[in-house]
């Protein structure tokens, strides 16, 4: 959805709030495609801070079906998105300016998809966890260490003894 900036681009003082609803339905980039399960419409707040140029503020809440970094059971994940940017008319634009993160204007027109993508990206939390204390799963067999223990022997020696075990192993009696 697009929404025009026109007029606060170009009316000095003026401020117009708005509320954009999100056609967005899923979520989609490296770290996979994760669907929207709840979504609030984007609430917007345009004003213009001088010559060709609006400060946009807003905020959103989205919830998206994510996995557990650790044991990879599902888990919903909320972000709640508070968003402060500046932007520029076409027109007020130079050479350098308009390679920048820009890509979400169209002309005087706002990308709102493109927007809320951007800031997803930025908002993303670096690790999903099911809860803190988790234990992920086991390395040999597979088993939700979160669920039951599986008893298998997930001792790693230290690489650095390995000298030492072969000494022990060379003078070992048959």
């Amino acid at each position: 959805m697009l929404v025009n900036l026109s007029d606060v681009l170009t009316s000095e003082g003026k401020v117009e709030t708005t509320t954009v609803p999100l056609e967005m339905i899923s979520f989609k980039s490296r770290m996979g495609d994760f669907s929207i399960t709840e979504k609030s419409p984007v609430a917007f707040t345009f004003t213009n801070i001088g010559m060709d140029k609006a400060k946009i503020e807003g905020r959103l809440e989205l919830t998206f079906d994510t996995r557990c970094d650790r044991c990879l059971t599902e888990v919903p994940t909320t972000l709640m998105i508070q968003f402060d940017r500046i932007v520029a008319s076409p027109d007020a634009l130079t050479e350098d300016e308009e390679d920048d993160d820009l890509n979400f204007m169209e002309g005087y027109q706002l990308n709102v998809e493109t927007f809320v993508y951007n800031e997803i990206l930025v908002n993303w939390p670096a690790k999903i966890l099911c809860q803190e204390e988790c234990k992920g799963v086991c390395p040999v067999c597979g088993q939700n260490l979160n669920r039951k223990e599986c008893g298998c022997d997930t001792f790693v020696p230290d690489p650095r003894m390995a000298a030492i075990k072969d000494i022990f192993n060379a003078n070992k009696e048959v």
